[in-house]
């Protein structure tokens, strides 16, 4: 009833078909966009994803395989784990968030801002594109990487 979390599966895995009671599913690789002074030792969406991001970082989605609604709907919840390395200190942080709203199926984009706040956006284009939905992050005049 509009609240589900992303199907999961190992790319060489996928269904041939979708099953006759659940919505069409489309395959998508996972990418992360950093916007905070942290560098992301590993993110991951619903278990899909394990990359990682330096910090003020967007790169595109490499890493492979969730599954995605071809159509949005709302309610589209997903699980986003992230392990945060600051010098030799590693903090984790995990929460549900709600899939923002896409028109095309694409890759699945983490967006990691200061505070713990998360956004989750489905974009054909990478996360350091001017076409993706949220702008790519930028780093603060002066900023210099934390030893």
């Amino acid at each position: 009833i509009g609240f589900f979390f992303f199907v999961l599966s190992g790319c060489g895995s996928l269904p041939a078909a979708p099953p006759d009671d659940g919505p069409k599913m489309a395959s998508a690789m996972v990418g992360i966009v950093n916007h905070t002074d942290k560098y992301v030792y590993s993110a991951s969406v619903n278990g899909a994803g394990g990359a990682n991001m330096s910090e003020y970082g967007a790169g595109g989605a490499s890493v492979c395989c969730a599954r995605i609604p071809e159509k949005w709907r709302p309610g589209i919840k997903a699980e986003v784990r992230v392990t945060f390395a600051m010098g030799h200190q590693l903090t984790g942080l995990s929460k549900v968030v709600e899939v923002e709203r896409y028109e095309t199926p694409g890759s699945i984009y983490i967006h990691l801002y200061p505070d713990d706040h998360v956004r989750v956006v489905i974009s054909e284009y990478p996360g350091y594109s001017p076409a993706h939905p949220i702008p790519r992050p930028i780093k603060p005049a002066g900023w210099k990487r934390k030893e």
